[in-house]
């Protein structure tokens, strides 16, 4: 135990010669020599074992034959199944991933995602939720308030799911979506807490896909929220800058709510009118071109800018689409 210990060590810091090194020079002293012959008869046998094979790979190399690829539809499929175990993690999960998965794509199609963004979407919302298997189901069904570590168990599971699908090449995409539908705009979420700038619009709408679908099931501290409420939840999540209201919209839509979509609340009590002068000047537009592409004259774009200015306190041209970059406003 005492030379093996070392060993790991010498290896480690110093390589297979090092730790041999290690070992000749102290048999007979702090080790068996008979010991030290037997792991310098088989050195790198013996160190073989710090570091085994990873089990991905031994999975692939052991199938027979080529390695089979899904086709859309098998992934798809696949994708369903796995995240159906995800779920039986806790009696309170059931269908869950399935449900989002489904919300998701309704409300990308609202969203005008392409083909592949829904691809990608739809696989994410089947296997967000993966990593909830990492975490006891003690946690998960503990009816009062987690503790701090409790807490920091949970944060983990989105990571825990974007590490396992991250190992298939062809679900890196996927991984990521998965592994932020706990992300916020403002970055209090988790496990990255990524805000906007680093949030696709898939992101996005995973986020409050996974979020209403949660507020409509059960969970041990509470019961289900109806649509109504549900709806108000999400919506004030919206106007508390924690989800996007575009999403928000998309997602209450496919869900059937059929309330007043959610405005978004500009940053520096910029008004609509002021974001979209503000878009067309960071754009590269001129005072004459941004008039005539929102069918205005140069006066009142020039009225705008300069309330711009003065709410955002800012100056210049630059510092304006320098603030429109930092507030996501070019792409809102």
């Amino acid at each position: 135990m005492t030379l093996c210990n070392e060993l790991e060590v010498h290896d480690r810091l110093g390589g297979p010669n090092a730790a041999e090194t290690m070992a000749r020079d102290r048999a007979g002293g702090a080790f068996d020599p008979d010991l030290v012959a037997a792991f310098c008869a088989d050195r790198d046998a013996v160190l073989a074992v710090l570091e085994p094979p990873g089990r991905w790979e031994s999975w692939l190399a052991a199938e027979p034959g080529a390695v089979h690829h899904l086709d859309d539809a098998q992934a798809r499929e696949a994708a369903r199944a796995i995240g159906d175990f995800g779920d039986l993690k806790s009696r309170f999960f059931a269908g869950h991933s399935t449900t989002v998965a489904q919300l998701a794509d309704d409300a990308a199609e609202r969203a005008g995602l392409d083909k592949n963004q829904r691809r990608a979407l739809h696989l994410a919302g089947l296997l967000h939720d993966l990593g909830r298997v990492a975490v006891t189901t003690a946690i998960w069904d503990k009816p009062g308030m987690l503790n701090d570590s409790e807490w920091e168990k949970v944060r983990l599971h989105p990571y825990y799911s974007e590490r396992c699908l991250v190992r298939a090449a062809s679900l890196a995409n996927v991984a990521t979506i998965a592994g932020k539908h706990h992300e916020r705009l403002d970055g209090s979420g988790y496990h990255r807490g990524d805000s906007r700038h680093g949030l696709t619009k898939e992101d996005r709408i995973l986020a409050a896909s996974d979020a209403f679908v949660a507020m409509r099931a059960a969970r041990p501290h509470r019961p289900p929220l109806d649509l109504d409420m549900a709806g108000r939840e999400l919506r004030l999540m919206a106007a508390r800058d924690l989800l996007d209201a575009d999403a928000v919209n998309c997602v209450l839509a496919a869900a059937g709510d059929t309330r007043a979509p959610v405005r978004r609340t500009w940053p520096a009590g910029l008004t609509d009118r002021e974001v979209d002068v503000l878009r067309e000047i960071a754009s590269g537009s001129s005072i004459q071109q941004a008039a005539q592409a929102l069918q205005v004259s140069a006066k009142t774009v020039d009225f705008h800018l300069q309330n711009v200015y003065a709410k955002a306190g800012i100056t210049t041209r630059a510092a304006a689409a320098l603030f429109a970059v930092q507030h996501d406003l070019l792409n809102a």
